[in-house]
């Protein structure tokens, strides 16, 4: 710690989250994109033995680790390692130092990964996260790491980085010990509700007998599972959630972040998108129109942060930038069909 210069950057990072007013159409579209759509599949691919190995030791669904993958670094690709991240210790120091809330959570943060570098499972050089701490494949704090990382690769160290089989394996570890997994169930099911429900926990046998149906028009696989009902939004899709969408929430205490997690891990095994629409909804744009976009705005001026099809904080503050001039309203940031046709118009 002698040689630490705390990171003050990370109390303007602190301040300026990019903030988006997302409707969650809009950010589960974001998240089940195109792109993690088909990189899912290849990761997938690349990994096979990985996801039957911990489906057989932990029993999570593959789906639900492919898109917390996704999400949380791109399936761990290098360049959100290299253009997104920055050594830790300086920022928890910061922060433990000097945090307006949590000092003493910040300060015991510091301690887990100064307990890390103790046992020999990494060095400070190669401990790069967010501002706040998160690092590897799925976004651990050190916390998690010291307390659920587990060496699942055999190499006689526990590490977030690298070969993703540590990451996952102990993501898989986390849902089952603190999110209560339940082995061999579905997180939920999309349903067509006849009218208002209520009725807190019931087994899908039960929602059957009230009218309640999956969308699709199959059956539930586990009637005696035990399941709540969910309508995110009047007039929109309705759901019932299993045990295991709760478990996927322990990992991040959104109700849209699970959603979206449970949805992206369907898409990639093959399942088709809601069946039923959310209010003033659009379809999601194709990977191809999402660099269409990326590309407009680069020509126009804006900084995307690069053309691959992939939306991240630098192309929803461009689009935002872009609608503000051009008076597009709502400026939300959201590239959408409506962002894409004034593009084409500009043209």
């Amino acid at each position: 710690m002698g040689r630490i210069e705390p990171d003050m950057s990370v109390f303007d990072q602190m301040k300026s989250q990019p903030e988006f007013d997302e409707q969650i159409w809009q950010y589960i579209n974001r998240r089940v994109s195109d792109w993690r759509i088909i990189a899912g599949k290849e990761a997938l691919r690349k990994n096979q033995a990985l996801f039957a190995r911990i489906e057989h030791d932990f029993g999570v669904e593959r789906g639900t680790l492919l898109a917390l993958w996704g999400v949380e670094s791109a399936f761990g690709d290098p360049q959100v390692q290299e253009n997104h991240m920055r050594p830790v210790f300086p920022s928890l120091a910061a922060l433990a130092w000097n945090a307006p809330r949590r000092r003493a959570y910040w300060e015991t943060e510091l301690i887990n990964a100064l307990k890390i570098v103790d046992r020999g499972w990494s060095s400070p050089a190669e401990m790069r996260g967010s501002w706040a701490g998160a690092m590897g494949h799925t976004q651990w704090m050190p916390e998690v790491w010291l307390n659920v990382g587990i060496d699942y690769d055999g190499d006689g160290r526990v590490s977030p980085f690298g070969k993703p089989d540590d990451a996952l394996g102990s993501t898989a570890r986390f849902l089952v010990d603190r999110g209560k997994y339940h082995r061999g169930e579905h997180w939920g099911h999309e349903v067509r509700a006849p009218g208002p429900s209520s009725g807190g926990n019931r087994t899908y046998a039960a929602w059957s007998s009230a009218g309640i149906s999956r969308a699709d028009g199959q059956p539930f696989p586990q009637p005696g599972a035990s399941a709540k009902m969910w309508v995110p939004v009047p007039g929109g899709p309705a759901f019932l959630l299993g045990p295991n969408f709760y478990a996927v929430r322990s990992y991040n205490p959104s109700m849209n972040y699970a959603l979206a997690i449970c949805h992206l891990g369907d898409r990639i095994l093959g399942a088709p998108p809601f069946l039923q629409s959310f209010p003033g909804s659009e379809r999601a744009l194709t990977l191809a129109e999402v660099q269409e976009v990326q590309t407009r705005l680069t020509k126009a001026g804006f900084d995307t942060g690069g053309t691959d099809g992939r939306v991240g904080n630098d192309t929803m503050q461009a689009v935002k930038d872009y609608q503000a001039r051009i008076g597009l309203l709502p400026a939300d940031g959201y590239a959408g069909l409506k962002v894409l046709a004034r593009l084409r118009q500009g043209s």
